[in-house]
C-alpha cells in the first residue's frame, strides 16, 4: 500500500557515511543458508518515490506495528514477537553477523510477524508512513563516547524528529543504554525534544527493567562487567 501523496526519499541523496561494522566472524553454513533462504522473505525494500505503509509488509492486518532500530543479535526483536505474535515487528540492523542471529531466532520460533531491513536505517526512516508505529526501541546503541563522535549518535535532534513522525500520538519511544555518556546525552536531548514526555516517575524508574522488556545479550553483557544499564521510556504527545 502506497501514499501517493506523502513525501519520499530523494532519488539523487548523497550516500552517507557509515561508521560501524558491517560483519564480523564468518557464518556457520546453518545461518548462510538462512541468509539465503528466509532473509529474502522477510526484508523490507526501499524504492524510491514510494511510501512504506508497515501494514503492507504483512499477509494480514495486525493489531499494532512496532520498529526496532539496530537490534544486534535479536533476542529482543524475537521475545517481542514471540510475545506478541498479533503485533508486526519491523527490526534493522546493518551488521551481518547480528542478521544472522536474529534469523535463528526467527526460524526456531516460527514468527511469521518479523520483517527485516538489513540496510543503514537513516534510508528507510524517511521511506515509513508517518504515524505507524505503536512503540519504537532503540536499545544500547553505539554510545560514540568521545567528544569528536558525537555527531554519529542516533539521537540527534533531526533524527528525533523522525522518530516522533513515526509514531502514533500516545504511542512509546524506549532507549535503553549502559554507557554514562551516551545515558546523559539521550535523556538531555529527548527531554527538551517538545514531541517526547518522560514516563519515568521517580528517578529509581529508569535504573528497573520494565516486565514487557526482555533482556538482550548486549545488556547481560553490560552488566557481567559491571555497567549499569539505564531503560527510559518516552511518550509521544
Amino acid at each position: 500500500m502506497t501514499d501517493k501523496h506523502a513525501a519520499a526519499p530523494d532519488e539523487m541523496a548523497p550516500r552517507r557515511n557509515f561508521y560501524g561494522r558491517r560483519h564480523g566472524r564468518p557464518l556457520r553454513d546453518s545461518r548462510k543458508k538462512l541468509m539465503e533462504s528466509l532473509l529474502p522473505r522477510i526484508t523490507v525494500t526501499v524504492t524510491p518515490g514510494k511510501v512504506i505503509d508497515p501494514a503492507s509488509l504483512f499477509p494480514a492486518p495486525l493489531k499494532e506495528y512496532w520498529l526496532e532500530i539496530g537490534f544486534g543479535g535479536g533476542e529482543h526483536l524475537a521475545a517481542q514477537a514471540g510475545a506478541h505474535r498479533d503485533v508486526g515487528l519491523i527490526g534493522c540492523e546493518i551488521f551481518l553477523n547480528g542478521i544472522a542471529s536474529a534469523l535463528s531466532h526467527i526460524e526456531a520460533e516460527a514468527l511469521e510477524n518479523v520483517r527485516i531491513y538489513p540496510e543503514d536505517v537513516r534510508d528507510l526512516l524517511p521511506a515509513l508512513k508517518p504515524q505507524s508505529f505503536d512503540k519504537i526501541f532503540l536499545l544500547f546503541p553505539d554510545p560514540w563516547h568521545k567528544a569528536r563522535h558525537a555527531s554519529r549518535r542516533f539521537v540527534n535532534q533531526a533524527n528525533l524528529d523522525i522518530v516522533a513522525s513515526l509514531l502514533k500520538p500516545g504511542a512509546e519511544f524506549r532507549i535503553g543504554s549502559d554507557d554514562p555518556v551516551y545515558i546523559g546525552w539521550a535523556l538531555a536531548h529527548t527531554t527538551r525534544h517538545p514531541s517526547f514526555k518522560w514516563l519515568a516517575e521517580k528517578s529509581s524508574d529508569w535504573l528497573v527493567r520494565p516486565d514487557d522488556w526482555p533482556p538482550s545479550r548486549y545488556e547481560q553483557k553490560a552488566i557481567r562487567q559491571g555497567r549499569v544499564p539505564h531503560y527510559f521510556r518516552f511518550e509521544r504527545v
